[in-house]
């Protein structure tokens, strides 16, 4: 489904892939989660994990102040989360987040970027808010309630939801380069762009690389999905599927930029398809789930070196 909408438009992809937050919030204790969802299951959950802040203990959580950038969704949501470091924890390899209404942040309008423009993912700044213990979670910790889903390993989870946007905006910038191809004319009299050798030549690649990409993506996840219908996700499996990702968010970048040099001046338009899909699926690739980053853990990982904690 999150492919689909990003066929039409990357921003609505994004946004919509936050549907999975109660993956995230599973981590919470039970009693919370009642309080969460104690007037039903449309809860929209943003927020931003890093940089992590520093948190004061208090006598019943913690006094969290900062500023997070990247908050995609904020102007939306119902809760905010936040990555927080907590003083004195054995657990502080893996970041805390501390979950409160919406309504206690203050949001920074500040997300003026060439892509993935409707998003929303503004700063958000915290400003002394009291989070109760009971509704602050550790982000890969265990989670409370059974179940596949709540097995599925977050990071992996988050960083396929996110991927799967780059794959539907690359869907939509070869339909749009084979629907011109056939009738738009060249204004120096050449052929139209179906007769032009390099254009078949370039959109058969294109058309390559996105069904490779998308049959490993969709590849791990079954398999992923499958370990955790059984009761066991294994470290393998889930680097594979965070592999996955990063490879679909890189290689629908790449199959944007092919498809915006085959339309030549067409794709220069600011409010045309083109323009549009190039930027937005740059914007995707450049998250730090899905960056070239990610691609040396895979790699560490595949050699059997130490990988750095949180991933995969």
């Amino acid at each position: 489904m999150i492919e689909q909408i990003s066929q039409a438009d990357g921003s609505a992809g994004w946004v919509a892939s936050f549907g999975d937050g109660a993956r995230y919030l599973a981590a919470l204790p039970e009693e919370t989660l009642r309080k969460v969802y104690a007037n039903g299951p449309d809860v929209a959950l943003a927020g931003a994990i890093f940089p992590l802040q520093s948190a004061k203990r208090c006598a019943s959580g913690f006094v969290v102040n900062g500023v997070w950038p990247f908050a995609s969704g904020s102007p939306g949501a119902d809760l905010i989360g936040v990555g927080i470091t907590a003083e004195d924890d054995p657990t502080s390899d893996l970041p805390h987040v501390a979950v409160m209404p919406a309504q206690k942040v203050t949001i920074r309008p500040n997300w003026d970027v060439i892509g993935l423009q409707g998003t929303g993912s503004h700063d958000i700044v915290v400003s002394n808010v009291m989070v109760p213990e009971e509704w602050t979670l550790i982000r890969g910790g265990p989670s409370t309630l059974d179940g596949p889903i709540y097995r599925y390993p977050a990071a992996a989870f988050a960083a396929q939801a996110h991927a799967i946007v780059g794959l539907g905006i690359a869907r939509s910038a070869i339909d749009e380069v084979t629907t011109m191809a056939g009738s738009r004319a060249s204004i120096t009299g050449a052929p139209v762009m179906a007769e032009r050798g390099y254009v078949q030549l370039e959109i058969a690649k294109a058309e390559a690389m996105l069904r490779s990409a998308r049959s490993f993506f969709y590849e791990a996840t079954e398999e992923l999905w499958t370990q955790a219908l059984a009761g066991e996700v294994t470290l393998s499996a889930t680097m594979v599927m965070r592999l996955a990702s990063t490879n679909a968010a890189r290689q629908g970048a790449e199959i944007c930029r092919l498809a915006s040099g085959l339309a030549g001046t067409e794709a220069l338009y600011t409010g045309g398809t083109l323009a549009r899909a190039m930027c937005d699926s740059f914007v995707v690739a450049q998250h730090a789930a899905l960056n070239e980053g990610s691609l040396q853990s895979a790699g560490r990982a595949l050699l059997g070196n130490l990988i750095q904690p949180g991933y995969p």
